[in-house]
C-alpha cells in the first residue's frame, strides 16, 4: 500500500515543461568515428567466439581483415588455408563445425579448445535459471517499497521517447518472453524517460542518420519493483549485471536507457559483439572479441550517446546513464499509471 501511495504522490508532483523551439530545431551533433571497416567474410562468422574454459579462455576474433587467436591478451594471426584450416606461425589450427555451420571445437597443435556455451555471434536471447519463480518474486516485490531518499529532487516528467521521434525503434524485451528471465515483466511495450534525457536520445538518433543507422531501445524507465525482481532472481555470481534495489537503478529514475543500432535501409537490428542482457564479458564496453565492424558499431553508438551527456556502463555496452540522473527520484509507477497526456505530448 505504501508503494501505491508513493506512486500517486509522485504522479501529483509532475510538472511538465514544454520543449523549447531551440531544442526542437537543434542541429545534430557531428560525430567523428574511425573509418568504417568491411564486414568479415561470412565463412568466418561461425568461427568467431570463445573457446576453452572460463579460467583459460581464448578468443577467435576478426581484426583488419584477418582472423586472430587471442589468449592472455596476446593476438596471433591465423593464415587461412581453407574455410576451417589455418596456420598460426608454425602451428596448425583446425576448426570442427556443427550442423549449423558454427564451430564446436578448435584444435591447435594437438590441444583442443571446446567452444564455450553462448559464445556465437549469430544472435539469440540470453537466459538464466531464476533463483526463485518469477511470479513469486513479483508478488513479493509489489508488496515492498523503494528505499527512502533524502534531499530534493526534480519533479518527474516522464515522456515516451518514440513519440518525440518516431524513427526511434522499440524492442522492449521485458514486455515479452524474450528476456533473460523468460517471463514478461512489463504490461506494455513502451519506453519512457525524463524529458531532458529523452531529448538527448533524440539528438543522438539524429546524429547517427548520416552513418545509415537509427536507435533501437530495449528498455528505458523501469519501475522499482521490477529491479527488485531482477535482483532477487539473479544468482550472486551474476549480480554485477543487475542493479541493487537497496540503491535503486538509474532506470528507476528514468535516466538510463538500454539501446542499440538498427540499419536504416533494412530496418533490422545490427549485430554487436554480444547480445542484449548477456551476462558475460562479451557484454563489457571494451570487450576485444567479435569483428572489426561489430566493435566499430559499438563504438559509434557510444560516441553518439556520450556526445549527448550519457555514460556507458562498463559491464554492458548497451546501457547508458544520463548525466543528471542524481537529480531525479526513484520511481515505482507502472506504465499503465503514467498520465497519457504527459507521456504522449509530442515535440513543439
Amino acid at each position: 500500500m505504501r508503494t501505491i501511495a508513493l506512486s500517486l504522490a509522485l504522479l501529483m508532483t509532475w510538472a511538465p515543461v514544454a520543449l523549447s523551439a531551440q531544442t526542437a530545431v537543434q542541429a545534430p551533433q557531428v560525430l567523428h568515428p574511425q573509418p568504417k571497416p568491411e564486414a568479415a567474410p561470412e565463412c568466418w562468422m561461425g568461427l568467431i567466439g570463445e573457446y576453452g574454459t572460463q579460467a583459460d579462455k581464448a578468443l577467435i576474433l576478426e581484426k583488419d581483415g584477418s582472423l586472430y587467436f587471442r589468449l592472455n591478451n596476446v593476438n596471433e594471426r591465423l593464415a587461412s588455408q581453407n574455410a576451417d584450416r589455418f596456420r598460426m606461425g608454425v602451428k596448425e589450427a583446425v576448426f570442427t563445425r556443427g550442423a549449423n555451420g558454427e564451430a564446436t571445437l578448435l584444435t591447435i597443435a594437438g590441444t583442443t579448445y571446446p567452444r564455450l556455451p553462448f559464445s556465437s555471434v549469430s544472435g539469440g536471447v540470453f537466459h538464466i535459471t531464476p533463483v526463485k519463480p518469477v511470479a513469486e518474486l513479483t508478488r513479493l516485490a509489489l508488496a515492498e517499497h523503494p528505499p527512502v531518499e533524502q534531499g530534493q529532487f526534480r519533479n518527474a516528467d516522464l515522456v515516451e521517447v518514440s513519440k518525440l521521434d518516431p524513427t526511434i525503434h522499440l524492442d522492449i524485451r521485458y514486455a515479452t518472453t524474450h528476456d533473460f528471465l523468460g517471463t514478461p515483466l512489463y504490461s506494455q511495450a513502451r519506453a519512457f524517460m525524463q524529458r531532458p534525457a529523452a531529448e538527448a536520445v533524440v539528438r543522438a538518433n539524429r546524429s547517427l542518420k548520416a552513418f545509415g543507422y537509427g536507435l533501437l531501445i530495449h528498455d528505458a524507465y523501469r519501475p522499482w519493483y521490477v529491479t527488485k525482481v531482477f535482483w532477487d532472481a539473479t544468482p550472486d555470481a551474476m549480480k554485477k549485471f543487475v542493479a541493487d534495489p537497496a540503491q535503486g537503478s538509474r532506470h528507476n529514475r528514468g535516466c538510463a536507457v538500454d539501446i542499440t543500432l538498427y540499419n536504416l535501409r533494412t530496418g533490422k537490428e545490427v549485430m554487436m559483439t554480444g547480445v542484449y542482457d548477456e551476462m558475460s564479458d562479451r557484454s563489457y564496453a571494451n570487450y576485444a572479441g567479435g569483428t572489426s565492424l561489430q566493435r566499430w558499431r559499438r563504438n559509434l553508438l557510444r560516441e553518439a550517446m556520450e556526445a549527448q551527456g550519457f555514460t556507458v556502463y562498463e559491464f554492458e555496452w548497451w546501457h547508458f546513464d544520463y548525466k543528471d540522473w542524481q537529480q531525479y527520484p526513484i520511481l515505482n509507477i507502472r506504465f499503465q499509471d503514467i498520465p497519457p497526456t504527459t507521456a504522449s505530448r509530442p515535440q513543439s
